[in-house]
């Protein structure tokens, strides 16, 4: 069923003019000229068939009809006032919806995440770890970090980190039988792998290493276990630095030689076109390339 409605801008006039009894302070309150008060004002007295100001030479007086028509379009004014508080304040505060890979909101996101809870304390993060490439709009997520080329159509997208390819290991190996002090000590040591990332044939011939077979060790589909090892003193691992890096502040892992290989790929921040300007997004995006700036160099030996 259609309604029939008056115009906005004739309603609005009325509103005011009625409220303040004077078509002068309508004008100045909505920032139009006397003269186009007058103008809505008839105009909607017109589109209703009767009077709703009596004009007297000192001011205007609301007929019968204008004291009963008031404060229902009073209320409705509130009610439109109040549904647009509401929804405002919902794009400011309420939950976030970030979709994330395993292995980075394990490594990095999630350690962070307190700092952000303190500075917003008014939006809660829900986050999704999926190695899966989510459909941000269909899934109705908000952000998502992604690890690729930036190449991501109909999303807004920020940079976050770049990275490097690193090898790394327990200070154990070090220190052992059989130290770990030139890349041509990586014959005594297990090289280990990650299934999908790294390459150890290609970090050796950077080095200039020879007699070290790039092929041997064990294969690891998830980065986050691939660390896990190195810090257990398993092997050598040829990890991402950024899932790498708490660790190596912390000093459970260590950078044995200075070659780092650059990746063609980084983490980026997505969101939907359509969404990308919500303040609790633009709060959330700007947090986290200010915590990537903020992220330790990591430790070498």
């Amino acid at each position: 069923m259609s309604r029939r409605l008056p115009p906005l801008k004739a309603l609005r006039a009325f509103e005011s003019a009625a409220r303040h009894l004077s078509f002068t302070s309508a004008a100045k309150e909505l920032f139009v000229t006397q003269a186009a008060i007058s103008h809505q004002v008839k105009a909607l007295e017109s589109y209703l068939g009767l009077d709703l100001f009596r004009r007297l030479n000192r001011g205007l007086m609301l007929t019968d009809e204008g004291q009963a028509y008031l404060p229902p379009i009073r209320r409705a004014f509130d009610f439109i006032n109040e549904a647009t508080a509401k929804l405002t304040d919902h794009e400011e505060s309420g939950t976030l919806s970030v979709t994330v890979l395993p292995s980075f909101g394990a490594r990095w996101l999630v350690a962070r995440l307190g700092r952000f809870r303190m500075a917003h304390p008014d939006i809660d993060v829900r986050v999704s770890a999926t190695a899966d490439l989510v459909d941000l709009s269909r899934e109705n997520f908000d952000v998502g970090i992604r690890y690729g080329s930036g190449q991501y159509p109909g999303l807004r997208t920020s940079r976050l980190l770049t990275e490097d390819i690193v090898p790394v290991c327990s200070p154990l190996l070090t220190n052992g039988l059989k130290p770990l002090r030139e890349p041509k000590d990586l014959a005594h040591h297990t090289l280990l792998h990650q299934e999908s990332h790294g390459d150890w044939r290609t970090w050796l011939l950077a080095s200039g290493v020879q007699g070290v077979d790039p092929a041997r060790g064990p294969v690891y589909t998830e980065p986050s276990m691939l660390v896990q090892a190195a810090a257990a003193g398993q092997g050598v691992a040829l990890a991402r630095g950024i899932l790498a890096a708490d660790a190596l502040s912390a000093g459970r892992l260590v950078q044995p030689f200075e070659l780092r290989l650059p990746t063609e790929y980084a983490y980026y921040i997505v969101s939907p076109e359509s969404k990308a300007d919500r303040p609790k997004i633009v709060s959330f995006t700007e947090w986290l390339i200010k915590e990537a700036a903020a992220d330790p160099k990591p430790k070498e030996i």
